[in-house]
Parts: C-alpha cells; sequence; structure tokens
C-alpha cells in the first residue's frame, strides 16, 4: 500500500494536504505587503530572505472563501518560480494512504482520510496553473474584473 508523504494546511475548518515533495519552507506569521490592485485570490507579496514571493489565498483559489489574513504560509516550488500558499493553522506534515474518493475543487486532486478528518489532495501544478490566473469564476472580485 503506497503512502503519500504531505504538509498539511488547515484553511479555515477544513484541511488540504501539498505533496511534501512540493513544500520549500512554512513561514509563520509573514509580513504581507498588500497589493491594491491584484485579484481576490492574491493576499500580497512577502519577502523570504530577499527574495519577493507572491502569497496567495489558499481558499479563494478553490473557490471556498477567502482566508482575510495568513498567521501561516507553505512557501511552494511552482514551474512559475516560489509562490505561497495561506493556512489559518500551523501547517503539520502527515503521511496519508490512499484516497478515500474524488474532489469537485478545481486545482485538487482526490480526498484522503485522516482519522475523524478529511484532508482535500492539492495538486499544485494546476491550482497554481498560469492557465488559471483569469478565471473569474475562481477569482471573485472587482480587482478580476478590471484586469480582464
Amino acid at each position: 500500500m503506497s503512502r503519500i508523504q504531505t504538509i498539511l494546511l488547515p484553511v479555515g475548518a477544513d484541511l488540504y494536504a501539498v505533496p511534501i515533495e512540493s513544500v520549500r519552507e512554512i513561514l509563520a506569521a509573514p509580513a504581507v505587503a498588500r497589493l491594491v490592485t491584484a485579484p481576490a485570490s492574491v493576499l500580497g507579496l512577502v519577502n523570504v530572505r530577499g527574495e519577493i514571493v507572491p502569497l496567495l489565498d489558499t481558499a479563494a483559489l478553490l473557490g471556498v472563501g477567502a482566508v482575510g489574513s495568513a498567521p501561516f504560509a507553505a512557501v511552494l516550488h511552482t514551474a512559475h518560480g516560489p509562490a505561497a500558499l495561506a493556512s489559518t493553522g500551523f501547517p503539520q506534515r502527515a503521511e496519508l494512504g490512499p484516497p478515500t474518493g474524488s474532489s469537485e475543487l478545481p486545482g485538487t486532486a482526490g480526498t484522503y482520510g485522516l482519522g475523524q478528518r478529511v484532508a482535500v489532495m492539492l495538486d499544485p501544478a494546476v491550482l497554481l496553473g498560469i492557465e488559471r490566473a483569469g478565471e473569474s469564476d475562481v477569482h471573485p472580485g472587482p480587482a478580476t474584473a478590471e484586469l480582464h
């Protein structure tokens, strides 16, 4: 039976998993420089040892609301450079077994049982893909409409 090493990102009451090989590092209380004209899914920019990294609203990317603030962030390796996903609770390492179901959320790759909870696996390549940047149904808000 194959096991997957992940980092769990709490987002509100939900739990999302990211394959551990996609995670570069975890940030606590990142100082965020807000961008007034950015889409709703972009919380701002964070400085990670001199490297400017976009901080993205995980809930907004998934189309399930907004996190508002980010007490924690997971910096991921992406094809377009580093990007950080906001987490409302402390990210933790977890080993997941086989998937227990599918997920209809964009940028996800199934659901996994974790004790009494369920974690939704994120597919960073799809979730953070450049082709999704202009999808207004995933990034609701007036700033998106102005960018089109």
